[in-house]
Parts: structure tokens; C-alpha cells; sequence
């Protein structure tokens, strides 16, 4: 038996067609594309964070905000036309509570970002191993100076309180999801055709930057969540939900502050759009309200009549004319 052969066997098999089917699937798909592009973006992140935890010159604060940023870019390409990229729940709950996504897939797209984000977790942890015990010299602490949870949570520093950080998290998710909506918005100025991914990857950037100084910009309960729970687990304990009765904090803060930024920017921007921006891409509607009803109803009269061309031809049908409307894309 040649090997063409045996390949041919193995791809007929029926337990080969039927995991094709079941990955041919749309929610399998996108909980799949969640999955992976979740796990990317977070293991270049956390690895990230572990170089300026544990590297005394290997890492930095803007070092941490180039991983995450870029590590969504690298989500966003893989998953971008599959799922959308959420990779964050609060951007999840933001669309479907806007009506962009069925509720039904909520659960499977968080799923999704959550396993992969815990996977990533386990995957830094198996990484940095060595690093993280020498570092801490064999103590996993949470707080203190040698911890080293915060490589994998985020954690309030001494001058945050944990309302003001609450308070903080719901302002710069509402403006991470205010941008998103700008960026995505083909009605508005969105981002140039293969530049999406690179745009919303330097607007995490920007964020990191500019605002992360307070609590680390969770920003993401897929972020923070999983790799907390990994970290109890791990040997870090239970201290990792003690500690300054943050653990909430991440899990409520953005899913609000996105509905906010997501109804700014419907309300104050996307609302007063003029209508005549969406001609062009919609001209068979323009079209058909520039003609009188009169006019309307006399071509859809003589689209029905048949025309005789000559004598000696057979009658010509004419091809009605096309009513149906373009479909705008929707983020």
C-alpha cells in the first residue's frame, strides 16, 4: 500500500469527516478563533510583565504595554475574520448588549477567551519556572516585595483605593471601547483596509501609556480572571482573592465602562452622522428615493409589459429593475 494511498484511507475515515464537520461548525469556529487568538495576545503580555518583574534589565513599563499591545495585533490577525478578535468579555457583553452579536454566542466566545487566557497562564508559568522561584526564593507571595502574582493579575498599588479604582477602570475601558467603534465605524474615517489590527494594537499602546499607571489597566475580565485563578491553583493561594478585595473589581469595572463608551459613541457621534455620507454605499437606495412614486410605478408597469423589438424577432422581456438594497457591514 503506498503512502498517497493510506493518506486517502485516513482522510475518508468517518471519525476524520466528522471532526471536520463539527470544526466546519460557526460557533465552533468562533470559539475556536476566541481560543487562540486569546492565548497569543496573553502570552506575549504576561511574558511581558515576567521580563519586568523578574529581569532587572530585560524589561519595562513600556516594554509590558508593546507586548499586550501587539500581542492584540497578533490576536486580531488571527481571528479577525472569523470571530472578530474580541479576546476581551467586556467587548463581548458591549456587542451583544448593543444588539451587533446573539447572546447566544456570548457564552461561547467568553469560553473561548477564558480558557485561552488560563492556557497562556500555565504556559508563562511553565516558562519563567525557574526564574519566578529564584527571583522570590521559593516563596510565591502576592503582595510584598519579592511577589510575584502580579506578573499574572493586577493588583492596586498603595495609592489607589479600591472605588478609585473601580472608578478608573470604567473611564479607560469606555474609552477603549469608544476607540474600537471609531476605528471599526465605516460610516465615520475607520481605519485604513489591513491596518485595522495595527491601529487597535498602538490604541492599546496609547492606553498602557497613558493610563495604566493606577491599576495596571485590566481592562479585560478575560485578562484578569484566569490567570488569577491559575495562580491559586498554582501555589499562590487564596491570598491572590484576598488581597485588597480587588479580584472583583476587573470582572465588573469593564464591562460597564464599555456599554458607557460603546453608548457614547452611538449617541454623540454615530447618531449625527449625516445620512448623505452612506450614498455611496448604498446608491440603489439613494437612487430609488430621488424618483417620484409616480415615476416608480410607471417603470414597474412597463418592467411587466412585454416589448415587441420587430416584426420578424421574438419579444424581448426586459430585466426588472433592482430593488433590493446593499447591506452595510457591521463591526
Amino acid at each position: 500500500m503506498t503512502q498517497a494511498h493510506r493518506k486517502r484511507r485516513m482522510a475518508s475515515s468517518p471519525a476524520i469527516i466528522r471532526a471536520q464537520a463539527i470544526l466546519q461548525k460557526e460557533m465552533v469556529r468562533e470559539f475556536l478563533a476566541e481560543f487562540m487568538s486569546t492565548y497569543v495576545m496573553m502570552v506575549f503580555g504576561l511574558g511581558s510583565v515576567a521580563h519586568m518583574v523578574l529581569g532587572e534589565s530585560f524589561g519595562s513599563f513600556l516594554g509590558v504595554n508593546l507586548g499586550f499591545g501587539f500581542g492584540v495585533t497578533m490576536g486580531v490577525h488571527i481571528a479577525g475574520k472569523i470571530s472578530g478578535a474580541h479576546m476581551n468579555a467586556a467587548v463581548t457583553f458591549t456587542n451583544c448588549a448593543l444588539g451587533r452579536l446573539s447572546w447566544k454566542k456570548f457564552p461561547v466566545y467568553v469560553l473561548g477567551q477564558f480558557l485561552g487566557s488560563f492556557l497562556a497562564a500555565a504556559t508563562i508559568y511553565g516558562l519563567f519556572y525557574p526564574a519566578i522561584f529564584n527571583y522570590s526564593n521559593g516563596q510565591l507571595t502576592v503582595t510584598g516585595p519579592i511577589a510575584t502574582a502580579n506578573i499574572f493579575a493586577t493588583y492596586l498599588p498603595d495609592h489607589m483605593t479600591l472605588w478609585r479604582g473601580f472608578l478608573n477602570e470604567v473611564v479607560i475601558t469606555g474609552m477603549l471601547q469608544l476607540c474600537l467603534f471609531a476605528i471599526t465605524d465605516k460610516r465615520n474615517n475607520p481605519a485604513l483596509q489591513g491596518t485595522r489590527a495595527v491601529v487597535i494594537g498602538l490604541l492599546v499602546v496609547i492606553i498602557g501609556v497613558s493610563l495604566g499607571m493606577n491599576t495596571g489597566y485590566a481592562i479585560n475580565p478575560s485578562r484578569d480572571l484566569p490567570p488569577r485563578f491559575f495562580t491559586f491553583i498554582a501555589g499562590w493561594g487564596v491570598e491572590v482573592f484576598r488581597a485588597q478585595n480587588w479580584w472583583w473589581v476587573p470582572l465588573v469595572a469593564p464591562p460597564l465602562g464599555a456599554f458607557l463608551g460603546g453608548i457614547i459613541y452611538l449617541v454623540l457621534v454615530g447618531s449625527t452622522i449625516p445620512q448623505e455620507l452612506q450614498v455611496l454605499e448604498n446608491p440603489m437606495e439613494y437612487e430609488d428615493r430621488k424618483i417620484p412614486k409616480t415615476m416608480t410605478h410607471q417603470i414597474a408597469t412597463s418592467s411587466l409589459t412585454r416589448v415587441c423589438v420587430s416584426p420578424n424577432r421574438p419579444s424581448v422581456q426586459p430585466v426588472p429593475p433592482l430593488n433590493d438594497s446593499i447591506c452595510m457591514e457591521q463591526f
